[in-house]
């Protein structure tokens, strides 16, 4: 019985230690992503989706949703930083968010029926780009 025991703990230990390297390397990408998106203003998708896949196990349509997300929130954050320095044309990037919204919406339903193998290989052509 005590046998059971210990090898049930050690692989309580396992599962801890993998989900703390989970939870490191999550946070290593979303600084790195933060990063790229604060001093660039861009580039947040293609460092987060890469790594919500290989990383973090995701599929490609849920890593794909939740780097919209990611980027959102970023993105706000680091307008709110570029705003107060005064370097935001609030006109010009509403507009060009005006003419995105369409595009991205068909994008997002379109990405739901295609297969996962096709969304990975059409982000990485995006991505070589």
């Amino acid at each position: 019985m005590g046998g059971r025991r210990t090898a049930g703990r050690r692989r309580a230990r396992r599962g801890r230690r993998r989900l703390v390297s989970l939870l490191l390397l999550a946070l290593a990408a979303g600084a790195l992503t933060g990063l790229a998106l604060g001093a660039l203003g861009g580039g947040g998708s293609i460092l987060a989706v890469p790594a919500l896949i290989y990383l973090l196990g995701l599929s490609p349509v849920a890593a794909t949703t939740a780097s919209l997300l990611i980027v959102a929130v970023t993105s706000f954050s680091a307008l709110l930083a570029h705003s107060r320095d005064g370097h935001v044309r609030l006109r010009t990037g509403l507009l060009f968010a005006a003419a995105g919204i369409g595009p991205a919406m068909l994008g997002a339903g379109l990405s739901g029926h295609l297969p996962a193998a096709a969304l990975t290989a059409g982000f990485a052509v995006v991505a070589a780009v």
